[in-house]
Order: C-alpha cells, then sequence, then structure tokens
C-alpha cells in the first residue's frame, strides 16, 4: 500500500534515493534547468521547493539546513542572495515540469524542470 508516501521510491534503496534527488536538486538550483525522467522530476520538485523556501527565510538556522542538503557551498550562498529578489513575491511553485518524448532506449517517459 501507498498510503501517505510522498516520494516515490525511485527503485534505490533509501541512501542511494536521497543521494539522487540531493544531486538532482544541487543540479537543478545550478542550471536552472535539467532532462530527467518523469517520475525523478516530480520526486525532486518538492525538496527544491523546500530549498528556495529556506532561502527565502535567509536565516542562519535556514543557511545550515540548506547547506546540510545541498552540495555545493558557494551555490547555497548565491541561491541565498538571490532568492529574496527572485522568488519574494510568489508563495509556491517554483518549478515546473515540460513533458518531452519518451526516452529512446527504454521507452521511459521524460521531462524538463525548469526553474519558474
Amino acid at each position: 500500500m501507498r498510503h501517505r508516501r510522498r516520494v516515490p521510491k525511485l527503485g534505490k534503496p533509501a541512501d542511494q534515493r536521497r543521494a539522487l534527488l540531493r544531486s538532482l536538486a544541487t543540479e537543478l538550483i545550478r542550471q536552472g534547468r535539467i532532462t530527467t525522467t518523469q517520475t525523478r522530476a516530480k520526486a525532486v520538485r518538492s525538496e527544491v521547493d523546500k530549498m528556495i523556501t529556506l532561502a527565502k527565510d535567509g536565516s542562519l538556522s535556514a543557511r545550515r539546513q540548506a547547506m546540510g542538503y545541498i552540495y555545493d557551498k558557494q551555490l547555497v550562498h548565491a541561491l541565498f542572495e538571490q532568492a529574496a529578489s527572485r522568488y519574494g513575491e510568489r508563495n509556491g511553485g517554483y518549478t515546473r515540469i515540460l513533458h518531452t518524448v519518451r526516452r529512446r532506449g527504454d521507452n521511459a517517459e521524460m521531462a524538463i524542470i525548469e526553474l519558474v
């Protein structure tokens, strides 16, 4: 049963799943747009939204929580500097998922996730 399960298991153990989501979130914040499978895009969306919400808060505690999650320290500093001006009036929905063509090898549903 999947009752009250937010994040799909992605076919990986918990530690590998957490590392995958961390790396996808880091690259999405760094590049602004990444191409991945649709399921992974939906899973990483909530993590990126949490990081941007922390950056909008801007407190020392929020900065330390973000540094514990995002791999790059300089990226955290850049995110905290830009988040208030970029997402200050927005109350959520910082990402957009665009569906693309299926992957050639295994016919997986692909998507582009980008920061709004």
